[in-house]
């Protein structure tokens, strides 16, 4: 018998909560904030990170959405898959079967990083599911990507110290920012394969096919948000998105590879404006 899905129940119209659902290869960790019968966004973190990258953005979408986080397979507070299978597309299906577990129908996917490319498997798996895509620093191909120093980590240094740690993940961030312990404790929490494997996966199926082209063939509304001193991916490659049809595309000056810690408030107000054309309702009304 399968074990029911621990949850902390809503209170009244709040969707406020964390669940550990039981899906056939792992439990995954769900948290949920905002009114419940609010139009839904589910927010994707990157590889090595997990839902709580959010936790910065969150208080300022709350107030007209049912926000939706989860920790992808083996990162933060979900097991690692049993099928050990990272794929991209694998992660689009588990998640709609996450969004079905919850009872979500419709949902704004929104991306950071990687979580980018699992944001737009959910949409080639469920288009029924997915109302519009925001694609926060996702790298559109490979040959956009800047490749890193010789921190990478190797299997006899795992778990890697605070400082190795900070060395890779530094470039996650703009120039002078200082990486955030929970971050460096996450990552380390990981196990080697999972962080390796989750990577390897992102870069299989962006060189399969890049996000530009999957995005022309679903048709979706796109709104793409990139920092213009992303050190991960060269921020000119922003301008690749535009040849899908009626993608925006947004800047942000001063912001690195992660604006939803950097600049939470500037790239919520973006994600906004974006669900306001979905939804018809502004983000100032009650």
């Amino acid at each position: 018998m399968t074990p029911p899905d621990r949850h902390s129940p809503p209170n009244g119209d709040a969707a406020s909560g964390d669940s550990l659902l039981r899906l056939e290869h792992g439990d995954v960790y769900v948290r949920q904030d905002g009114p419940h019968r609010a139009p839904v966004l589910l927010l994707i973190h990157g590889s090595a990170a997990s839902s709580r990258s959010w936790d910065a953005m969150v208080p300022f979408l709350t107030a007209h959405h049912r926000v939706i986080r989860i920790d992808l397979p083996g990162h933060g507070r979900s097991a690692e898959p049993a099928d050990g299978d990272y794929a991209v597309p694998e992660l689009g299906r588990r998640i709609g079967t996450v969004l079905d577990r919850l009872g979500v129908g419709r949902a704004v996917a929104v991306g950071h990083s990687s979580g980018g490319y699992a944001a737009t498997a959910l949409t080639e798996r469920r288009p029924d599911l997915v109302t519009g895509l925001v694609l926060i620093n996702t790298g559109p191909g490979m040959d956009a990507f800047i490749a890193p120093g010789p921190t990478a980590f190797q299997p006899e240094q795992w778990p890697p110290t605070d400082e190795r740690i900070r060395l890779l993940a530094g470039t996650a961030f703009r120039a002078g920012y200082e990486v955030p312990q929970e971050l460096v404790d996450e990552l380390r929490g990981m196990s080697y394969h999972a962080v390796t494997a989750a990577m390897q996966a992102s870069v299989g199926y962006l060189s399969r096919r890049t996000l530009p082209d999957r995005l022309t063939d679903l048709g979706k509304p796109l709104q793409v948000v990139f920092g213009d001193q992303d050190r991960r991916w060269q921020p000119s490659s922003a301008a690749d998105y535009l040849v899908v049809p009626g993608a925006k595309v947004d800047l942000l000056p001063g912001a690195g590879h992660t604006p939803i810690l950097e600049e939470p408030a500037r790239t919520a107000e973006l994600v906004l404006s974006f669900t306001e054309l979905r939804t018809g309702r502004s983000p100032g009304t009650a």
